[in-house]
Parts: structure tokens; sequence; C-alpha cells
């Protein structure tokens, strides 16, 4: 059975880095790996981006271009509304900043397809300072994250802050109404909203240095991060709790 999937890439002034990015992907993908589509959901950008999407569909085959206009600029929406118009049952997501390098997509793809897994998770190894290429304050401050979400919500991978990884659709189908849905950390939201157990692996590789762009983790988004670690952590309760007490 050919494998087919689908990859979507959340944009917002990302031009610069597209121009490079979609080739990549083209000449690094193989070619009897699969079928796949690219679907590319910009916030609206005004660098360009959206005359360089229409070059593009002109010169390969299976991208298209989206266009969030008049809605509010978000990572995680972006992902949602290309979940929502993919066409294949596998979805890959990642990044146009070129820290998630397409030399890596070959690996996760035939690993993932030969696996009987819901999720494979890219991973920094924050266990190698060496390894993620973020100034100390980042990396600091995505550590002490990461040992949150592994505290207070259980451990489902070393990275639940990837914006890199590969997974089935349908856990998107079944949870999308449960869903945060706000800020850039849609892989979290995808696993600790599901409430059912799910096969997730980790696959460690080195996170690229981020090209003609800026960090998105501002206070903003922090903030949405401890909002929706506390949502959760209450929801974990109330679950245990449900089903300590109807046992």
């Amino acid at each position: 059975m050919i494998f087919k999937f689908s990859i979507i890439i959340p944009t917002y002034k990302e031009n610069k880095n597209l121009t490079r990015l979609i080739p990549l992907i083209y000449k690094t993908l193989d070619t009897h790996i699969g079928n796949f589509e690219i679907i590319v959901v910009d916030d609206n950008s005004q660098d360009g981006t959206i005359q360089t999407l229409n070059k593009f569909k002109k010169k390969f085959k299976n991208i298209r271009g989206i266009v969030r206009k008049n809605k509010l600029r978000d990572l995680s929406l972006s992902c949602i509304y290309g979940f929502e118009l993919s066409k294949y049952e596998n979805i890959l997501v990642m990044d146009a900043d070129l820290q998630h390098n397409p030399k890596y997509l070959n690996l996760l793809v035939k690993k993932f397809s030969n696996s009987k897994i819901d999720f494979l998770v890219a991973c920094r190894n924050f266990k190698d300072k060496s390894e993620v290429k973020i100034n100390f304050i980042r990396f600091l401050l995505s550590k002490t994250i990461i040992i949150l979400f592994n505290f207070l919500l259980g451990f489902r991978t070393h990275d639940p802050m990837s914006g890199f990884f590969i997974f089935k659709k349908n856990i998107f189908t079944q949870n999308k109404n449960k869903l945060f849905a706000k800020g850039y950390k849609i892989l979290a939201d995808l696993i600790y909203s599901s409430e059912i157990q799910l096969k997730i692996k980790d696959q460690f590789i080195i996170f690229d240095q981020r090209h003609m762009s800026s960090s998105k983790l501002n206070f903003k988004i922090l903030f949405l991060i401890l909002i929706f670690l506390l949502k959760s952590f209450v929801k974990k309760i109330k679950i245990n709790l449900t089903n300590f007490f109807y046992k």
C-alpha cells in the first residue's frame, strides 16, 4: 500500500525562508517514499509570501497556499486549518524557519509508516546543550516548561514543545472539540487533549539555527502555555477523581 501524507507548514512573514524550504523538500523527499501534498497556511503576511506560493504552484505539483485573512494570527489555528483541509490520513507538521531540516523527512516518514504508532516526534536532546542551538535563557526556559508538562500531565514525549512531528489525522478528528487551540504548541495540545492511550515514539534530531525570523516564544505565548497546563492539569484531576469514585 502506498503511504500518503500531508505536510502542513504554518507561516507568518516567512517568505525568504519559504523560497529555500519548499525546493529543499521536493529535492530531499525520495520519489518512492509515497504520495504527499504540501499545504502552506499563511497568516496573511505582507512580505511576498502569497506571490511566492503562486509561483511554486506552477513549478511544483501538489502544493497549496492558504491565506487566513481577517482572522486571529495564531500558529495552532493555522495548523488546525491545515488539518481540516488535508486530504491524507497522515499529517506531518514542520516550521518554515529552517530549524526543521528537510534532510530528516525521509527518516521520519519511513519510521512512522513502518510503525503502528499515533505520533512520531522529532525531539531536541536537552541533555546535550551543544545539540540544541538556542541561547541559554531560551534553553533553560524550554527545559523548564518540558519538566512542568511531564510532572503535571505525565510523560508523553521528550519534547512536547516540538513543532516537527508526524501523526494520524484521526487523532485530531476525534479530539478537535477538546483542543485548547491557542498559541504555538499544537503538539502538546494534540497529545494531552486526547483521553485515549496514544502510541508515541521520539526521534532525536539536531534542530538547525532559525533563519531570518525571530522566536515566537514571548510573554503572551508563555501565558497561554501556562493556562493550557493549568486547564489540562485540572481536567486530569477531575478524570482521576471520577475514575476513583466510580470504580
